[in-house]
């Protein structure tokens, strides 16, 4: 039997075939919808959702003149609907602070340490832990850290534990793992982290699983002494031992694909099982944009995730919008949201901004 020569298939329906068999692209959105009365960079951001809406909180960080002077310990508070911002109390204390924390968890908001800056370029990580009650805008002194840490990544689990992990301390990284109860007002130690001691590193929690990507890590030494600081291409996922809070499993992740980023906007995102980045720096730097080898540090523009079910990254857009120097990414609303940071020129901003993912 003969049997007839399939076609062959033209260039444009392989073109055809190929495009109804590719992913559909999100259609990502950016829009500054307020702005602080002062602009803030390095600022720990926190959002509190209420029934009609929701606040987004500032505190400490750093003001457009980047030098020591402009190290503040202002706080603010943004409401929407509406985007209003105004100038709160800031925290009860002697000096502004760089890299801080804030986790919102049940009707407070923790506020963790941070780094001042004197006149002479010493740097000192302070212990100092805050609950700022929204309802009254007071601050409460909670338990210090046991080793003061600043620029970690902190985040909740079980509505009860904050977890610190890494940082700077004084004139070095740490490995430490620290935990706060907030219900017993202690800490307790947990299995130290694994990698590389990093600090300005970003990550987030969904339940008991938590991903910690990339940070700035010593990597030797110049010639007249002075350490040399660079990119770490690392990441690591957690998972914390439902029977002890103390202990985590820690596997070794490979990396996200892109260049090491500093100080991105991260978070856990419970009913998407995922960690969400977006942004970061390309070079480290201290605090005013500029690297430590002299090099202005460049703002990603790249949003992506690490999908927790699938254990895999993926990459979700790019924003068209370079944002870095941030410390946490807020969820409202169906959307992302930075506050302050530093633009695509190092310039730091106040804005406001929701990004928001349709698929």
């Amino acid at each position: 039997m003969n049997i007839p020569d399939t076609p062959k298939p033209t260039f444009l329906a392989i073109l055809l075939f190929l495009a109804a068999c590719a992913e559909p692209q999100p259609r990502i959105t950016v829009e500054t919808v307020a702005t602080l009365p002062t602009p803030h960079a390095n600022n720990a951001v926190a959002v509190m959702p209420g029934e009609d809406g929701a606040v987004f909180y500032s505190f400490n960080g750093l003001e457009p003149g980047k030098s020591h002077e402009d190290v503040s310990k202002r706080a603010f508070a943004c409401t929407m609907p509406g985007a209003i911002c105004r100038e709160i109390a800031g925290p009860p204390v002697a000096e502004g602070r760089l890299a801080s924390t804030a986790i919102f968890l049940y009707d407070r908001i923790f506020l963790f340490g941070g780094y001042s800056v004197a006149e002479d370029g010493a740097e000192v990580s302070t212990p100092e832990v805050f609950a700022f009650n929204p309802a009254t805008e007071e601050y409460q002194r909670r338990a210090d850290m046991p080793t003061p840490v600043d620029d970690a990544v902190a985040f909740s689990y079980a509505n009860r534990y904050i977890y610190l992990v890494a940082g700077w301390h004084d004139d070095g990284n740490v490995s430490l793992t620290q935990v706060f109860d907030t219900w017993e007002d202690k800490w307790f130690r947990a299995t130290d982290y694994p990698g590389a001691p990093v600090f300005g590193h970003s990550g987030g929690a969904a339940g008991n699983k938590f991903v910690i990507a990339d940070g700035v890590a010593v990597i030797g030494h110049h010639e007249n002494g002075r350490r040399k600081f660079g990119g770490v291409d690392e990441a690591w996922l957690g998972e914390i031992d439902g029977d002890d809070p103390a202990v985590i499993q820690w596997t070794k992740l490979p990396p996200h694909g892109a260049a090491p980023l500093y100080r991105m906007a991260a978070t856990g995102d419970a009913a998407g099982n995922r960690v969400v980045f977006y942004g970061g720096g390309d070079n480290p730097y201290n605090y005013d944009g500029i690297g430590y080898d002299g090099t202005p540090s460049e703002a990603s523009d790249l949003l992506f995730a690490f999908d927790l079910e699938s254990g895999a990254w993926v990459e979700i857009g790019r924003t068209g919008r370079g944002t870095m120097d941030h410390r946490g990414l807020m969820q409202w609303d169906g959307a992302w949201w930075v506050l302050g940071g530093m633009d695509e020129a190092r310039a730091v901003t106040g804005d406001l901004t929701r990004i928001k993912v349709e698929n």
